[in-house]
């Protein structure tokens, strides 16, 4: 058992971060080395007179941190060499397997072609700007103008001067992050969100608290709740089909959303990357509050995947924040692919493409239709992937591992959740990431195992 005790002079509310943080700066500090034995909950609870469920919440921190580890019968430890999270989606695809693993946008010649083309163009057109400034403010005054145009159609009115250009909506995602919410604080999000966004904050310092959902998204009430019972800073939305479970909410709740967040003073950032690809929605979070939503939508998802450019919008408040990460972390997006982006958007290649995409997956999702027929999964026809409830008895682990011995890759749900709280247990299956002809064989065999013994496979040795 260590020497190391927290002060109680120094906790702060939320009481269990507080704690959760001395514990934190002690092991990063060498005050409590990797292997050393922490106080039980009961006993730490009754040396800083807090309540055992306040003690239990700073360890369950601790570990989503990785910065300790609990044994039953034997107690918690330090454990400073945490384990990196493993990706939904294989690194590379192997031999045979046909990979649903990875979210993609449908891909076909066309798109290989106009890419081409448009390296083509840049070689007879690229500005000296482009090729030989280190200064993002002069290479990229036209494309912001281009930008605030292109999310005319996403369903904003935004300034070219609140409009950041960058390489893709991961790192438009930290530079926002970073932009609205300090290290030490806490983010609320949906219960089953984006995978990289428990390790980002994590690696950033970050408190990410999962909060309930339905049929639309995050419940307006348990955001309320949240914000009663500690202190959120922002809260991290994707309510626009892009999210896990394929959801499209409402007007009504993205304006309750945006209530409760200008009451309780949140940030909101809202992830968008499918934009004007999703017909019939309702208006972004961007636009209920505009004061206070960091928006970001890109090109990725919806017309080429090279083509790695994202345009994030910030109100005035956080202008300077956001810009400030974004230079340390990226300095600017690059100037070629930024190029070929506003060609693109002026010229109509973007919208072409966004429309080939949205009738392309109408065919993805009715191959879905056929070979998914009476199972419980739930999808929107510009999803690029549906989300499969499985049939009781079936785990996660398990119904991922006997689809890949069947040569299928598919994300396991517990790569979503950003709750330790358990969710029926679900996969992730990409519609895009692959040729018709494999998809309807994959789907084909996910659906016998659905319909299959749940029992795991022996393994011949």
């Amino acid at each position: 058992m260590t020497n190391w005790q927290p002060d109680p002079s120094q906790l702060r509310r939320p009481a269990y971060l507080s704690l959760a943080e001395q514990f934190s700066r002690a092991i990063q500090q060498g005050d409590l080395p990797n292997g050393a034995r922490l106080p039980t909950h009961r006993r730490l609870a009754e040396d800083l007179h807090l309540s055992v469920q306040t003690v239990s919440r700073a360890y369950d921190e601790l570990i989503r941190r990785g910065l300790i580890s609990g044994e039953i019968g034997r107690g918690s430890f330090v454990q400073t060499q945490a384990k990196e999270p493993a990706t939904p989606y294989l690194p590379e695809r192997l031999g045979e397997l046909i990979d649903l693993s990875i979210l993609k946008p449908v891909c076909e010649q066309i798109h290989l072609d106009r890419m081409r083309e448009a390296f083509g163009w840049l070689a007879d057109n690229l500005p000296a700007t482009a090729a030989l400034s280190f200064r993002p403010n002069t290479v990229f005054p036209r494309h912001r103008k281009v930008a605030a145009d292109w999310l005319a159609s996403c369903g904003i009115v935004v300034s070219p001067l609140n409009i950041s250009i960058t390489n893709g909506a991961t790192a438009a995602m930290t530079v926002a992050i970073m932009g609205a919410v300090p290290p030490g604080c806490t983010m609320a999000a949906e219960a089953i969100s984006h995978h990289t966004l428990t390790p980002l904050c994590s690696y950033l310092g970050i408190h990410l608290e999962g909060l309930p959902i339905d049929d639309e998204g995050m419940i307006p009430e348990a955001l309320d709740e949240a914000c009663r019972s500690g202190v959120i800073r922002a809260v991290f939305l994707q309510p626009s089909v892009i999210n896990p479970t394929a959801t499209l909410m409402g007007a009504e709740r993205r304006a309750a959303l945006a209530e409760v967040a200008r009451r309780h003073d949140l940030a909101i950032i809202e992830n968008d990357i499918l934009g004007p690809l999703v017909e019939g929605r309702a208006p972004p979070m961007a636009a209920f509050a505009p004061e206070r939503t960091i928006y970001i939508t890109s090109f990725t998802k919806i017309t080429v995947p090279g083509l790695r450019i994202a345009y994030l919008t910030a109100p005035d408040r956080y202008i300077s924040a956001v810009t400030n990460r974004h230079l340390v972390t990226n300095w600017m997006a690059t100037p070629a692919i930024a190029e070929i982006a506003t060609r693109w958007v002026e010229d109509g290649t973007a919208k072409a493409l966004v429309q080939w995409q949205r009738d392309a997956l109408l065919k993805r999702h009715a191959i879905a239709d056929e070979k998914l027929s009476g199972l419980d999964y739930h999808c929107h026809p510009q999803s690029l992937h549906i989300w499969l409830k499985l049939p009781q008895g079936h785990t996660e682990n398990g119904f991922v591992s006997q689809a890949r011995l069947r040569g299928v890759a598919i994300a396991p749900g517990l790569s979503f959740r950003t709750t330790p709280d358990s969710d029926h247990p679900a996969v992730r299956i990409s519609l895009g990431s692959t040729s018709e002809s494999e998809l309807r064989a994959g789907l084909g065999i996910i659906a016998s195992l659905c319909l299959g013994n749940p029992e795991a496979l022996v393994h011949a040795i």
